[in-house]
């Protein structure tokens, strides 16, 4: 073993300050939109403290001060205490379900005298150390056996069950992000490429539900033609087996050729159970050949059809019995079946409206009329970005986004120059979830996205989401700073 540095230096010799740089540019643009979105004309300062301008530069001055004293903290801290920090976390979340009162039908806020706090936004932090934790013991690698899996699985989707009991969705699908981390620490890209197959399944199943299309809802056929074509792709491409990928397309042609025959002469051809006919017989046909030579791909395969399927014939009911009436609405309104421009759909409406009438360069720093007519709700939080939208225009909208990008970016490469996995999983997951909120809180404003309640980073209105954030991201930069303090073997 040889010992790398075994003085302690200090963080500020060796923090990145470009990260540092980069984040109070973002907070004071955040700070200065609020005040925008919440300006009324009445004169109001910017440092009010009774208007959120105000009150968002008091929680500026409470994040920095606890920036300072995550940095003053010995990093192997974080790394002795994640799994107590964890755990003190889900208790919290547990607690935060029986006190919370009910704020707009989710109760995930605990008041605490003239203030409130949300305990999701800070368990985000204590997710990501409990996963770092794991992922750095002794001898762990996700792929050595299937309870690994378990093991990370059970850390991310505790938090996840625990604030859906509070009823807030946005926030508990956050933790979704987290998924990135393990394929980057080996797990296959198989599993994120399904997750895309479940969401294109989901959508396109829902938004194609009204026309027929041989006796079934046109949703349903065009799904059952792109499970038949992601069969052949992995048959072809994953498993790269030329004879059973040819047998298995004369298949699919020929009997679309018969059935077209039959439609012809005037016989409905029953499309539920003839797709149902003939993607079995291709299925039954791949597991004879498995048998014949065992090729653990071939078997994966088949499960992806078979699996592909049970969620197709799951989707209805999911999406009519499990889903909340305001949640099929806004679901419905994205995906363009719905208009209802005075309800769900008000928010998002008047919000492209917004970031449309700024034009290039915008109408100018307090002067968005959409946003001093209050047209769009929750400006101040939720869609902060419509205000930059209307003000800055185009130039500001990409100003703001590529700052992001820059931070993100940042983040991964600082987390790959990392010489524990402790720190690089935690960077990871820094960079996960700051990506999810960002494009989720952006499609949301722009009506690609369900509004789902993401806020922005460092730029929407709240104590809970700046602290949430500043902590997650000062955190990194302290173990960072502390890197080459650490033992090579």
């Amino acid at each position: 073993m040889e010992l790398r540095n075994t003085k302690q230096q200090s963080p500020w010799r060796s923090v990145d300050w470009i990260t540092i740089a980069l984040y109070l540019v973002l907070v004071l643009m955040g700070a200065l939109s609020i005040y925008a979105a919440s300006y009324e004309f009445d004169g109001t300062s910017f440092w009010d403290f009774q208007g959120f301008s105000g009150k968002q530069i008091h929680w500026i001055g409470v994040a920095l001060v606890v920036a300072l004293v995550v940095m003053l903290i010995d990093a192997r801290m974080y790394d002795t205490y994640a799994y107590p920090i964890y755990v003190a976390m889900i208790g919290l979340l547990i607690v935060t379900i029986f006190i919370a009162p009910d704020v707009k039908g989710s109760r995930s806020w605990i008041v605490l005298g003239s203030f409130s706090i949300q305990p999701a936004e800070f368990a985000k932090f204590a997710t990501s150390l409990a996963l770092a934790k794991l992922f750095s013991g002794y001898g762990f690698s996700l792929n050595a056996k299937s309870s690994n899996y378990a093991r990370a699985l059970g850390i991310i989707f505790l938090p996840v069950v625990l604030i859906l009991a509070q009823k807030e969705t946005g926030s508990a699908l956050a933790y979704m992000a987290l998924f990135f981390v393990l394929y980057r620490e080996g797990m296959s890209g198989l599993t994120l490429l399904a997750a895309l197959f479940a969401v294109v399944i989901f959508v396109v199943s829902v938004k194609y539900s009204e026309g027929i299309t041989m006796g079934i809802p046109t949703g349903e056929f065009a799904v059952f033609i792109i499970i038949m074509v992601i069969m052949l792709g992995m048959l072809l491409i994953y498993c790269k087996n030329l004879e059973v990928t040819r047998n298995v397309l004369i298949w699919f042609v020929g009997t679309a050729v018969i059935a077209c025959i039959v439609e012809l002469f005037g016989v409905e051809v029953p499309g539920t159970w003839f797709f149902l006919g003939v993607i079995g017989v291709a299925s039954v046909y791949c597991l004879v050949e498995f048998l014949r030579a065992p090729m653990q791909k071939l078997m994966i395969t088949i499960a992806t059809v078979v699996l592909s399927i049970t969620f197709l014939f799951s989707v209805n009911y999911v999406f009519n019995n499990v889903l909340e009436p305001h949640q099929q609405m806004r679901i419905k309104v994205t995906l363009g079946l719905e208009q209802d421009l005075r309800g769900a759909g008000y928010n998002v409406n008047q919000s492209k409206i917004a970031i449309g009438s700024g034009g290039f360069f915008g109408k100018g720093f307090l002067k968005g009329t959409q946003t001093k007519l209050s047209y769009v709700p929750e400006q101040h939080t939720d869609f902060i970005f419509c205000t930059i939208g209307e003000e800055e225009g185009f130039w500001g909208t990409m100003t703001v986004m590529a700052l992001f990008v820059i931070l993100i970016l940042r983040v991964i490469w600082l987390s790959e120059r990392q010489p524990t996995t402790f720190s690089r999983v935690y960077g990871y997951c820094l960079a996960s979830i700051l990506l999810f909120h960002f494009c989720i809180n952006i499609g949301m404003v722009i009506g690609i996205c369900p509004v789902i309640g993401i806020p922005l980073p460092f730029f929407s209105y709240g104590g809970s989401s700046l602290l949430g954030f500043t902590l997650l991201l000062f955190v990194f930069l302290r173990l960072d700073a502390a890197r080459r303090d650490s033992l090579a073997y």
